[in-house]
């Protein structure tokens, strides 16, 4: 089953105000296609897939990605403009969701670019970054896929009212911890599989 994939469909076409039917219509398709699709249970082929984006007005390669990636291998990212701070939470992350694919950003125009070719399922942002602030990073990711979930990083618990402003999952006071991480996954506004520490 690929959640990733029928999520996406299912948002496209309710933004798009169309029904399953009204899809399946312009698709040359039944109904019930479109519903085993949006459910996980079947995959269109690259020829539906181009069609689907063709109708819906995204780029195909957006949903070619979403038809690729499981949940089960989720991207992990953290930003932080200091080296020291990546150095020591890198490997506390590939402890704590040890089925992810962590990777490190000092810059958040590079954290940007990368989530716009690899769906971001949990970013750790600090929030007081060189060139720009992590709020502003984190509704960029957002427009990117709404359904990254995003924690602050920070040493500073003054932030944390301007934090839920944003559309953030959870807040961690700086440094990161294996029991920190932990605790905020139980609170991510969208779960996933994370190896070893299921949520």
């Amino acid at each position: 089953m690929n959640r990733l994939f029928s999520e996406t469909l299912k948002k496209l076409r309710t933004d798009k105000g169309l029904s399953q039917q009204a899809l399946a219509y312009k698709m040359f398709v039944t109904r019930p296609t479109i519903a085993r699709w949006e459910s996980g249970i079947r995959l269109p082929d690259a020829v539906m897939i181009s069609r689907l984006a063709e109708v819906l007005g995204v780029d195909v390669n957006y949903l070619l990605s979403a038809a690729a990636e499981s949940d089960k291998f989720p991207n992990v990212i953290m930003v932080d403009d200091r080296k020291l701070i990546l150095t020591g939470g890198l490997p506390v992350l590939e402890e704590v969701i040890p089925n992810a694919t962590v990777t490190g950003f000092t810059d958040a125009d590079e954290a940007i670019e990368y989530a716009k070719t690899n769906r971001v399922a949990l970013a750790f942002l600090d929030i007081e970054l060189r060139n720009t602030s992590g709020l502003d990073l984190c509704k960029a990711l957002l427009e990117i896929n709404p359904r990254t979930n995003v924690v602050y990083l920070t040493a500073y618990a003054d932030y944390s009212l301007d934090a839920w402003n944003t559309g953030a999952s959870g807040f961690m006071l700086k440094p990161i911890t294996a029991a920190g991480v932990r605790e905020q996954l139980e609170k991510l506004r969208y779960p996933f599989r994370t190896g070893g520490y299921n949520v």
